[in-house]
């Protein structure tokens, strides 16, 4: 996956979620709508990263081996834990990091 597919889907569903939940806009949707469009950013974070995590080069890297399960299942445990975006995005960075560099083989 391209950085420009990337950014272009992040900035795709930024707009989505900005006209739709910020407050000031004239659009008005109904309360069921509006929780819909609060999942939706996490639901397309999933579909974007899944393949990233299980497949290289379409071959399927495997559960056990593979760092970047290890990865998931650390941002996952991190986010349940903290409940904070920002910080659970920059420990899990970090935690990863750390992990590939540092403890795998």
């Amino acid at each position: 996956m391209s950085w420009v597919l990337l950014f272009a889907l992040t900035a795709v569903t930024f707009f989505n979620r900005y006209v739709f939940l910020e407050p000031k806009t004239m659009i008005r949707l109904p309360k069921f709508t509006l929780h819909m469009l609060k999942y939706a950013a996490p639901c397309l974070m999933i579909s974007i990263v899944s393949p990233v995590i299980f497949f290289e080069g379409g071959e399927w890297k495997g559960g056990w081996g593979n760092s970047y399960f290890y990865g998931a299942l650390l941002t996952i445990l991190v986010t349940c834990i903290t409940r904070k975006l920002l910080l659970s995005i920059s420990l899990s960075l970090m935690l990863f990091y750390i992990y590939i560099y540092f403890i795998s083989f």
